[in-house]
């Protein structure tokens, strides 16, 4: 499918944007190793999310949708059983690491796969750590793990792991994996990274503690199953900040997203750039902080971005290098060479396709410079099949001049099924 997407101006809108990713499927996942009923509200029906549920129902969990609502029956830690299948992910990334430190404690084999994307994204940086922990990983490459690959379920035991890359998948693979080994499991972050899976399994009755760079979990006997709202998800509210943020006389209202302080690097970047956006009615559900981002159009400058600040804004980086084009002076993102493994190569894909517009954009190892003020021109534009640059790409198209058409446009339902019909709709 191909999208057209026309320039924009004087937007007025309030929105409403698809429930967390993240939260999303880790609420499917916990629910079916908590006892009793997890009750969904929010729940994002993006393809990603529901290859996590097809999995746990092929591992034996009943899963129902009801009036807008997901119901996971659970059946406490020991209760998954062995699937007569393959368990397939799509492209979900989230769902093949989580799910690996679930199943190299069970006890039974499990293949797993995903589509050509996922077959090229590396799994060696899950492997490491539960091979550490007595699981059994085998793949078809002896020095690397890539999918399809099998986990023969063992017993486990705990760790001391320093990450040595911040990646909040990981972490949430060797805590999953904590659970259930024996002794207290404890892991270093160089940088924090969003911490979903530690808020979630507290509030089911985990014992996970942080103690400065340290997470320490040790094994409980169960998990108890509660209601988790799914708040809106901010990476897909990322698109119309910059949008509200570019498009001139603007004004956008977001309803209800996720300020989880380890996923708002997107508001700080901007603020930085001279963004106009606040922050309204915040508070706290299932341990999640929440609020309305109210932002309007704003005279932006060039920032430098790294560090610390890029485990909290990872996937917004296409959409922030967008802003970069409109940004007056010079933009650099540096210390993002995870970009390189993701969906697509992201430092590449963003570059060619901007370049494309008209943008005056240089890749560097590690990210890439920006020098903002050029006028960028409508065109033809690729995806790559992945969906943070469709919808990056998409922003762009509403600032510039003349009609932009995104190939293979229909990506975007990896996230947000809904995000061309809002753009149309404001």
């Amino acid at each position: 499918m191909n999208q057209i997407i026309t320039p924009k101006k004087n937007i007025r809108a309030t929105i409403t944007v698809p429930g967390d990713k993240s939260i999303s499927h880790r609420s499917i996942m916990f629910g079916a190793l908590a006892k009793g009923v997890t009750e969904i509200e929010g729940f994002l029906m993006g393809q990603d999310c529901l290859s996590t549920i097809s999995c746990f129902q092929k591992l034996g969990i009943t899963i129902e949708q009801n009036n807008n609502k997901i119901f996971v029956y659970g059946k406490g830690l020991h209760g998954l059983t062995k699937p007569s299948e393959t368990l397939d992910v799509g492209n979900s990334g989230t769902t093949l690491r989580l799910i690996s430190g679930i199943l190299s404690a069970q006890p039974f084999l499990c293949h797993l796969t995903g589509d050509s994307s996922i077959q090229k994204r590396p799994m060696n940086r899950i492997a490491v750590p539960l091979r550490k922990m007595g699981a059994v990983l085998i793949g078809n490459d002896r020095e690397n793990l890539f999918a399809p690959f099998t986990i023969e379920g063992k017993a486990l035991h705990s760790i001391k792991y320093t990450l040595p890359v911040a990646s909040a998948q990981v972490k949430s693979a060797i805590l999953l994996a904590g659970l259930f080994a024996k002794g207290e499991t404890i892991i270093v972050e160089p940088e924090p990274t969003r911490d979903h899976t530690e808020i979630m399994l507290r509030y089911m009755g985990a014992d996970i503690q942080k103690i400065g760079n340290k997470i320490h979990c040790k094994p409980v006997p169960e998990l108890y199953a509660q209601k988790i709202v799914v708040p809106g998800d901010i990476s897909s509210a990322a698109y119309f900040i910059v949008m509200a943020c570019i498009c001139k006389n603007s004004e956008i209202l977001l309803k209800n997203v996720g300020i989880n302080e380890t996923r708002t690097g997107i508001i700080d970047a901007l603020q930085s750039m001279g963004g106009n956006i606040t922050i309204e009615n915040e508070k706290t559900i299932n341990g999640e902080k929440t609020g309305d981002i109210h932002v309007k159009y704003s005279t932006l400058h060039g920032s430098t971005i790294g560090g610390a600040d890029i485990p909290r804004l990872i996937d917004e980086i296409p959409v922030i290098a967008v802003a970069g084009c409109f940004a007056e002076g010079t933009t650099i993102i540096k210390d993002a060479q995870e970009l390189k493994v993701k969906e697509s190569n992201r430092i590449k894909t963003i570059i060619t396709e901007l370049k494309k517009f008209g943008a005056n954009i240089t890749e560097t190892d590690d990210g890439m410079i920006i020098q903002g003020g050029n006028t960028l021109k409508g065109c033809v534009t690729q995806s790559y099949q992945d969906h943070r640059i469709a919808m990056a790409m998409a922003v762009a198209g509403t600032a510039a001049l003349g009609e932009t058409t995104i190939i293979d446009a229909e990506c975007v339902n990896i996230s947000f099924p809904n995000f061309y019909d809002i753009i149309t709709s404001i």
